[in-house]
């Protein structure tokens, strides 16, 4: 052959353009690197786009929008020597792959599936020196998914559409989750508080000057534990504590150890994340995938600094294993390495493809990036990498005391252990032998605990001195509503769902209206309530938690190749099909309607009390006289601090997008608007309202625009 011999071209397409720039740069020329930007073919949304008749046989159309990428990847892999399908390494992932070998009419048993468990050179690097076939089994499993889902919307919603109202969804997972919320809305609305009361004893010992002392609670009388369920009851025993004395009976030393706990999984993170930087899971995952994919660093270029966050396996490599313990022995000592390296067991059913989540380089602290990084990126790469680096070190070692302290009048008395009157007190303390992986990182909790203090130094057979002593009434509460945190974890236990599908959920139903925030907390509407009553009275499998969690197994055996994707759907088809045409025959002539929340506000044009509604752009005030009387008004809520233009008060607003803003109440009159928070302080300089600008630039500054004071916001 005449001429030049060029070099092979090939073609690797990924999902997102962030995540192809990184990867071209450890390809080199012969690469050419496109992104598919997500799915390519899809169901269509016009038609249930399944012949249930016929085996489940999906109707797949190219996504519309998608068109031009379409056809962009159709030239360059016209012109490429060799295709590599290089989407995300899981179930979704694999999916997109195939509908591009379809589209790009390539062998789907050729091996041109590539992986990536990290975007660093050595990850490339090692993905493409082990190329595969597509796995038909992982793509069933999707499709099988997809189509259950699509089945369950596209059938159940036009029901709910006629019998509460137009535009509503219903969702496989979505309607189970909002199930959950409802059920303990009902728990919290049928909780009967029991009072009790406790009796605590602030203590020292003889010798100590201390007006601090230290607590302790009233156990019982003659050594048998005693529970007080009323002021009577405290009281009496209070009336035998009038002039006694206090003796430390027993005293009881010990140690503790504590285990860090195992580096991050999809759902520990998004859980953490919520406990300890207040992430909603959507910004968790968003904020995580960015870090996957590459951002820029001096020197380095594109870089992915965590490896693949949708995991649900424990297991880390020996390199990054090691990587770790260097960092730890040069960083905090040898003293800090655990006896033996840690290997946290996954749990059973997990899916194990991936390692868990940790920085793909330990030695990059988030210190030496953070200028490189955005407020998110930071934040969630210094969880993830405390967690990791602290999930390889040693324990915490505490010294434990426990002390029991008898009360009675005349303790000198010999025959004191018998008597009836003798109160017995427990204080328990602890001190840090040594804080191990605590010096970098403590797991968040989701309820707050008992706080242990120190205790100070005492032996058996001291006298102690009063300085407090009372009854404290308490009542019992209620379960506490879900946060995202609590909900997440909620889901896990109850195998509904999988890690990567929480965040989609939870924005699904806040969207559609089932659920509203109040602080951290998720709360039902009476939407919610309402489509959860007619679910669970008609298609109880379809919110029952067990038969959802039994779904999800169904599902990871047909990815596991242990089931047939189509039996799956058959299995679940007919039993629905049957309780659809059912529920349609019971429900014939029944509407069910949506109470409406009564607040306090009078209507100015007819004297009723409005009720709030929700429409297109959220809730709103509504006159309940429609159609007679067509009065709204918006749902004010007020800030802190006045407009700095005319002194009228701030209310808290909302864009058509939804974004939060503030402005004046005699708007349009006055036109002050901020995107930044009022704060309830004013101006030393001019005495209007301060300003909070949140993220990078972070600063509190005048709501005066003539104003020029400012000054940095004060690090908690």
């Amino acid at each position: 052959m005449k001429g030049k011999i060029t070099p092979m071209s090939k073609l690797v397409i990924v999902e997102s353009p962030a995540k192809a720039k990184t990867i071209k740069k450890y390809l080199g020329k012969n690469y050419e690197v496109m992104a598919s930007m997500g799915h390519v073919r899809d169901l269509p949304k016009s038609t249930l786009g399944v012949d249930v008749e016929h085996d489940f046989t999906p109707k797949y159309l190219n996504i519309r929008k998608q068109s031009d990428t379409i056809k962009g990847l159709q030239a360059a892999a016209k012109k490429a020597d060799k295709v590599y399908l290089a989407t995300d390494p899981d179930r979704e992932g694999e999916a997109i792959s195939w509908h591009l070998a379809n589209i790009l009419k390539l062998d789907v048993a050729d091996k041109n599936r590539v992986t990536f468990n990290e975007i660093t050179k050595s990850g490339v690097k090692d993905g493409m020196a082990h190329p595969r076939s597509l796995d038909m089994d992982l793509v069933n499993a999707q499709q099988a998914r997809r189509i259950l889902d699509r089945i369950v919307g596209y059938k159940l919603s036009p029901f709910l559409w006629k019998k509460v109202r137009p535009g509503l969804s219903a969702g496989r997972v979505q309607s189970v989750t909002v199930r959950m919320i409802v059920d303990r809305e009902n728990e919290i609305r049928a909780f009967v508080p029991e009072e009790y009361w406790t009796i605590e004893a602030k203590l020292n010992p003889q010798s100590s000057k201390s007006r601090k002392g230290f607590v302790a609670r009233f156990y019982g009388i003659d050594g048998k534990k005693m529970e007080l369920n009323n002021k009577e009851e405290s009281d009496r025993v209070l009336e035998l504590l009038k002039d006694a004395q206090y003796q430390v009976s027993g005293l009881k030393k010990g140690t503790r150890k504590r285990s860090p706990a195992p580096p991050f999984t999809t759902s520990t993170l998004q859980q953490e994340a919520s406990r300890k930087l207040g992430f909603q899971s959507k910004r968790t995952m968003s904020a995580a995938q960015q870090l996957y994919e590459g951002v820029e660093l001096p020197k380095l270029g594109a870089v992915g600094l965590i490896t693949y966050m949708r995991t649900d396996s424990l297991r880390i490599s020996d390199e990054a294993r090691a990587a770790a313990s260097s960092y730890i022995e040069e960083k905090y000592g040898k003293d800090y390495l655990p006896a033996s390296p840690r290997i946290y067991k996954t749990r059973a059913g997990a899916q194990d493809a991936h390692e868990a989540i940790r920085p793909t380089m330990p030695e990059m602290t988030p210190e030496s990036v953070k200028e490189n990084l955005s407020a998110d990126q930071y934040k969630l790469y210094k969880l993830i990498w405390d967690r990791f680096i602290a999930s390889q070190m040693a324990d915490a070692v505490y010294d434990t005391v426990a002390v029991d302290i008898e009360a009675a009048k005349n303790l000198s008395d010999q025959q004191m252990t018998s008597r009836s009157d003798v109160c017995l007190f427990k204080a328990s303390g602890f001190s840090v032998r040594f804080d191990g992986f605590t010096t970098l990182y403590v797991e968040g909790k989701d309820t707050d605990e008992e706080k242990e203090g120190m205790l100070p130094v005492m032996e058996k057979g001291d006298l102690l001195k009063l300085l407090e002593l009372g009854g404290n009434q308490h009542f019992t509460q209620p379960p506490a509503r879900y946060t995202e945190a609590s909900l997440i974890k909620m889901l896990e236990e109850n195998g509904i769902g999988r890690p990567s599908t929480y965040a989609p959920t939870i924005s699904t139903i806040l969207t559609r209206g089932y659920v509203e925030r109040e602080g951290k907390s998720l709360k039902p509407t009476q939407l919610g309530e309402v489509t959860t009553s007619l679910m669970t009275g008609h298609f109880a499998q379809i919110v029952d938690p067990g038969f959802t969690a039994k779904m999800e197994t169904d599902l990871d055996l047909v990815g596991e190749g242990k089931k047939p994707w189509v039996q799956t759907l058959q299995e679940f088809y007919g039993d629905f099909s049957s309780t659809l045409t059912k529920a349609e025959e019971d429900m014939k002539d029944v509407f069910m309607k949506i109470p409406d929340e009564e607040t306090d506000i009078v209507c100015e044009k007819c004297g009723r009390k409005m009720v709030i509604k929700t429409g297109r752009f959220g809730k709103f005030l509504a006159c309940p006289g429609f159609p007679e009387c067509r009065n709204t008004k918006t749902i004010a809520v007020e800030a802190p601090g006045a407009c700095p233009k005319c002194g009228g008060k701030i209310l808290e607003k909302k864009s058509r997008k939804g974004k939060k803003f503030f402005g004046c109440e005699h708007n349009p009159e006055c036109d002050f608007m901020s995107w930044d928070a009022p704060i309830a302080e004013n101006c030393p300089k001019c005495g209007k309202t301060l300003l909070q600008k949140a993220g990078r630039g972070a600063k509190i500054y005048c709501s005066n625009a003539e104003c020029d004071y400012e000054r940095p916001v004060e690090k908690k």
